[in-house]
């Protein structure tokens, strides 16, 4: 359970209708296997012990009474181990019968749960058996105890107080009004569903957006149990789905009919994950008004983890999601500018365009923009000022690249002026040191400032979010313009986005665009801030300097978006990254990330404005607030004891 995680399994097993001894010795089985796996909360499916489908055997005697004591032979099978399990049961309290959950752990009956919304619909004729849950919690005689029963009931973890389980059954989940959205503000974080969904055609579907809607909704972890082989019987059949869901997210599934081996689903919820979107999240307000909270213990050990941990965070995995996801950061990115543009009334967008990958998204972004205002290119000024380490290749890429859109290029060779800068401050131009380098880039930004100002127009700024994050960004140089249109796209994203525009000119024909697109994608990100080599290629590459992108992009969205400690990122990454980095690389560019984050607030408290496009974003005025003096000293404990 080290860092919040929780091993979670929903479960299948084969079911003999009315048959309560067959069904809770294959429910043991399972039981047992999943102690065997870590496995702290398994669900199994609605009434699994007899069956959801035995109709009017529901009234007999026979089948209610082995269900009771079946259900108390495996409470006893519990004994030895901590593990939550949730099985299903037809319970008589005060002569009603009720759709129940038991809550079982350590040889005790932790609580029961009836069903609060009977179906009486289509191929469901509950209401024809069970009454709906009691308004209020009560208790029930059961085994010699009086175990707690009813709606609110709340079973909270003495060693890990993210951890609180709630239980919804079946069609509550489909009700408008579901327990689980009540269970949520009482504190659940982990909110079962031992169900009974039959199958038809379309209800898939539909099943998986209910559970992945409510595990967002609620901000909780979701495990869905439904039955499957032997409880299909006369028109209804059912194929054994199950889901498990986090955040809106689905971490594991079983697909209806699925005939590979294993009769359960298993991955791993991360409570702390959810606690720190509840804390940030100020509309999800708690109310555990009615609610009786049970605690129970568990023994706190690692937690093996086979959840897949995402390298690329910021990137979907699947092709035509990221194709989507180009498409629309570049719209919002072009209506966001041509807003900026329309508003400033400015005639021109003056970008510094160095050959690079962030100034071509920025060209990129304007030209849209101005298609959209009806406007045309040749209003953007993409200005090229080579310098000391300005190479032939990426000089080239930038005049291409402007021809091919359309737009106005000019060059200014700031060489000579640099120069004289150096003279005036008394330093030396062989001390190739932060000088050197920054007065290059206030040198450019003061030059594309004032062809603005010449222009009536205003500077596209061009550097993005992972920039951002490490402060890798002269201050009051490339840091400054009047519109960042990158500020919220991460370096890994950009080199897609750039792809796929490539992509989508060759399909219209445009191959010198794709070509220049292509060359720049395979060009070394560099601020060319250093001569390049003999061979006259870049010297300067920045991920050699800082890190690789990718890595700092990870560690940028799971800290910021889910406020990860240096530990947890560290041992996710090494999951993300096993044989791509070694450990010991890993943890040398945690380490330079936590450093630079902290260090360079000061330079994210004043940024230009620029548009949200995700979810982790770096600005002063919406995303994150954090004081430009902050310590970074608790982090870099935590990172130093790895």
């Amino acid at each position: 359970m080290k860092h919040g995680f929780i091993k979670v399994a929903a479960a299948t097993p084969h079911i003999s209708v009315a048959d309560c001894k067959a069904n809770i010795s294959r429910i043991r089985e399972i039981y047992k296997t999943c102690c065997e796996r870590g496995v702290k909360i398994l669900v199994f499916p609605e009434l699994c012990i007899t069956g959801y489908t035995c109709s009017d055997l529901f009234y007999s005697d026979v089948l209610l009474r082995s269900a009771r004591e079946a259900l108390l032979k495996f409470v006893k099978a519990t004994e030895d181990s901590d593990m939550i399990s949730i099985v299903g049961l037809p319970l008589v309290v005060n002569d009603k019968i009720y759709n129940c959950a038991a809550i079982c752990q350590k040889g005790q009956i932790l609580g029961i749960v009836p069903k609060t919304n009977i179906p009486n619909y289509a191929e469901f004729c509950e209401a024809r058996y069970f009454s709906p849950a009691p308004a209020e919690n009560d208790t029930v005689a059961l085994g010699g105890e009086e175990i707690p029963f009813g709606t609110k009931l709340l079973f909270a973890c003495r060693e890990i107080p993210e951890l609180k389980l709630a239980v919804e059954i079946c069609e509550d989940l489909w009700a408008a009004s579901s327990p689980s959205s009540s269970h949520s503000s009482a504190g659940a974080s982990v909110i079962v569903n031992p169900s009974a969904s039959n199958e038809t055609v379309g209800k898939d579907d539909y099943v998986r957006l209910l559970v992945k809607s409510q595990s967002a909704k609620c901000v909780c972890a979701y495990i869905f149990s439904s039955c499957g082989e032997g409880e299909s019987t006369t028109d209804v059949v059912f194929g054994g789905r199950s889901l498990i869901a986090e955040g809106g997210n689905i971490l594991a599934e079983r697909l209806p009919f699925d005939e590979t081996p294993g009769t359960f689903i298993e991955s791993e919820a991360d409570v702390s994950r959810l606690a720190f979107d509840r804390r940030r999240i100020n509309t999800h307000k708690p109310d555990a008004s009615g609610y009786k909270r049970i605690e129970f213990s568990l023994d706190v050990s690692d937690t093996e983890l086979t959840r897949e941990i995402d390298a690329h965070p910021f990137i979907p995995a699947s092709t035509d999601e990221l194709s989507a996801r180009c498409s629309y950061i570049l719209s919002i990115q072009a209506h966001a500018l041509k807003q900026r543009i329309e508003r400033a009334y400015a005639k021109k967008c003056v970008i510094g365009i160095s050959g690079g990958l962030d100034s071509c998204l920025a060209m990129l972004v304007a030209a849209r923009a101005l298609d959209l205002l009806g406007r045309p290119r040749t209003d953007i000024v993409g200005v090229t000022m080579p310098c000391f380490g300005t190479t032939e290749r990426t000089r080239s890429n930038a005049e291409i690249l402007c021809s091919e859109l359309g737009a106005e290029l000019r060059c200014v060779d700031i060489g000579r002026s640099v120069k004289q800068h150096f003279e005036d401050i008394g330093h030396d131009a062989e001390n190739h040191n932060v000088v050197f380098e920054n007065a290059q880039a206030r040198e450019r930004t003061q030059v594309i400032m004032d062809i603005a100002n010449a222009e009536n127009g205003i500077v596209v700024g061009t550097g993005d979010l992972s920039e951002l994050a490490l402060g890798w960004a002269t201050y009051n140089g490339d840091h400054m313009s009047m519109y960042g249109v990158n500020a919220g796209v991460p370096k890994t994203l950009i080199r897609y986005i750039v792809k796929w525009y490539a992509e989508k000119a060759e399909s219209e024909g445009k191959g010198k665009l794709c070509e220049v697109l292509l060359d720049i994608l395979d060009t070394p990100v560099s601020p060319e801030l250093l001569p390049a080599d003999e061979k006259g290629d870049i010297a300067q590459r920045t991920e050699d300097i800082v890190g690789p992108y990718e890595i700092h992009d990870f560690y940028l969205y799971n800290m910021v978006r889910f406020g990860f400690a240096p530990d947890k990122l560290y041992r996710l990454a090494k999951i993300a990254f096993r044989g791509a980095y070694s450990d010991e690389v890993l943890l040398k560019w945690l380490k330079n990330f936590v450093r630079r984050f902290f260090s360079q607030q000061f330079k994210r408290s004043c940024l230009p404005d620029g548009p949200k496009v995700g979810s982790v974003g770096l600005s002063p005025r919406g995303d994150f607030r954090m004081p430009s003096d902050a310590s970074r000293e608790e982090w870099m404990r935590i990172a130093d004891t790895l």
